[in-house]
C-alpha cells in the first residue's frame, strides 16, 4: 500500500560520534533530569538504545516510567542532561532550536495520541503543512502529493473537510499521512491508538505494519501490550531505565513487575573469545542469558579431547540444567573463538529459584528446554 542543548563538548566530537554509529537511532547513556520547585527528578537514568533501519520498535511501560521522555530525546522535543542522541547520522543534541525544527521536519514524522491537526485548515492543507514549512517539493506538487498520501490512508473523500467534521480514527489516518509528507525515514508515534476504539486501533496498526514493510522505521510508545507484541521488538521502560530486552525475549512469560525486579538483580559480564564462562564439574551458581556474541557448549570426552555439543547466540540462555538438577555443571561453556567478545547477564542461584517459584509459566518453559537438553546431553 505504501511505496515509496547543548552540551559541554566540541561540535567535532559530536560529529565524530555520529559518524561512528552504525544505527539509524543511537541513544548513548542518556540522563534526563527535570528541575522544579519541589526539587530535581531524574526521568531517564543512563539509558542506551539502538534502532536499525526497517525496525518496528514498541516502547512500553507504566505511566510515569519515562517512555515518553525517551522518545522526546529522539525527536528533540527534550534535550538530554547528559549523553548523546544520534539520529540518521546527526548529533541531534547539538542542534540549535532553529536547526532542530528544519531537521525534524525532514527526517521525522511524528504521530500524536490526540492527532494535533490544525482545526482551521482542511485535511489536505494539514497534510501539505510539513512540505510548506520545510520547503520540500515544488509548490505545485505539494497538493498532488498530499492527495496521494490521503489516498493511501483511504481519506481522499474527506480531503476538503475540516478536522472537526471527521471521526477520531479518520483524524489519526490524516495525521499519519501528514507524518509521511516529507518522506521521512523514521516515524515516531506517541500512544497513537490510545484515543481510539479497538477496531480503529487495529486498522491504524495495520497501516504501521505496511509502512514497515515499505522500509520505514517506526518507534511507537504504547500502553497496549497486545499491539506491542506484534512489533518486531519491544523495549520495556521502568523507573527511567530499560528492562533487559534479552531477558524479556528469553523468558516471555514474566510479568512487567517481574521483569523489572529481575533486571535489577542481573550481573553483567563480558568474556574474550575462547575464554571459559563455566567449567564442567564445578558447582552451578548462575543462570546466564547471552546478550552479545556466541558461546560454545563443550563436552569433555572420557578418553581426552572435547566436542562442541551446541553453539548458542544472543537471546538464548544456559546454566539452568545444573541449577535444576544436582548443582553441578555438566559441560564447559566458553566464548566462541571466532565470534568476538561475548556479553552475558547472570542471575544467581537463589534469585533464579525464586523467579521460577514466582512464575509458573516461566518454570514450565525453562523445564521444557532443560528436558530437551538432558535428552541431547548438551547443557551446562
Amino acid at each position: 500500500m505504501f511505496k515509496g542543548w547543548f552540551r559541554r563538548r566540541g561540535a567535532q566530537d559530536a560529529k565524530d560520534a555520529a559518524a561512528n554509529s552504525a544505527h539509524l537511532i543511537d541513544l548513548r547513556n542518556i540522563v534526563k533530569t527535570f528541575e522544579s520547585a519541589a526539587g530535581s527528578f531524574t526521568a531517564l537514568k543512563g539509558v542506551s538504545l539502538t534502532v536499525d533501519r526497517g525496525e518496528f520498535v514498541a516502547i512500553i511501560g507504566k505511566s510515569g516510567s519515562g517512555k515518553s521522555t525517551l522518545i522526546n530525546m529522539v525527536t528533540g522535543i527534550d534535550r538530554p542532561t547528559s549523553g548523546d542522541v544520534l539520529v540518521a547520522g546527526t548529533p541531534v543534541h547539538t542542534l540549535s532550536e532553529g536547526q532542530m525544527s528544519i531537521w525534524r521536519g525532514k527526517h521525522l514524522g511524528i504521530i500524536f495520541q490526540f492527532f494535533q491537526l490544525l482545526p482551521s485548515l482542511t485535511v489536505v492543507e494539514n497534510v501539505m503543512l510539513p512540505m510548506d514549512f520545510c520547503n520540500m517539493y515544488r509548490p505545485r506538487e505539494r497538493r498532488e502529493r498530499a492527495m496521494q498520501l490521503l489516498a493511501q490512508v483511504e481519506m481522499t473523500e474527506n480531503a476538503h473537510k475540516l478536522p472537526s467534521a471527521i471521526s477520531g480514527g479518520q483524524q489519526q489516518r490524516v495525521a499519519i499521512a501528514r507524518a509521511l509528507a516529507n518522506d521521512p525515514p523514521i516515524l515516531i508515534a506517541d500512544e497513537p491508538t490510545g484515543n481510539l476504539d479497538s477496531k480503529t486501533a487495529e486498522a491504524v496498526f495495520k497501516l504501521f505494519e505496511e509502512l514497515v514493510a515499505a522500509n520505514k522505521t517506526i518507534v511507537m510508545v504504547t500502553h497496549d501490550n497486545d499491539l506491542a507484541r506484534r512489533a518486531s521488538r519491544s523495549v520495556i521502560v521502568a523507573d527511567g531505565e530499560i528492562v533487559n530486552q534479552y531477558l524479556a525475549n528469553a523468558l516471555p512469560k514474566l510479568s512487567l513487575d517481574q521483569l523489572i525486579t529481575v533486571t535489577r538483580q542481573l550481573d553483567r559480564l563480558s568474556f574474550a573469545p575462547g575464554q571459559p564462562i563455566v567449567h564442567q564439574g564445578t558447582p552451578a551458581d548462575y543462570f546466564y542469558i547471552i546478550t552479545r556474541g556466541q558461546v560454545e557448549v563443550i563436552i569433555d570426552q572420557p578418553g581426552g579431547g572435547e566436542i562442541i555439543a551446541e553453539v548458542l547466540t544472543q537471546g538464548q540462555y544456559f546454566g539452568e540444567l545444573g541449577l535444576l538438577d544436582d548443582n553441578t555443571r555438566r559441560a564447559t561453556v566458553r566464548a566462541a573463538h571466532d565470534g568476538g567478545d561475548v556479553e552475558v547477564v547472570a542471575l544467581d542461584s537463589a534469585e533464579f529459584h525464586a523467579l521460577l517459584a514466582a512464575c509458573d509459566g516461566t518454570r514450565a518453559d525453562v523445564e521444557r528446554i532443560a528436558g530437551q537438553r538432558r535428552s541431547n546431553g548438551m547443557a551446562a
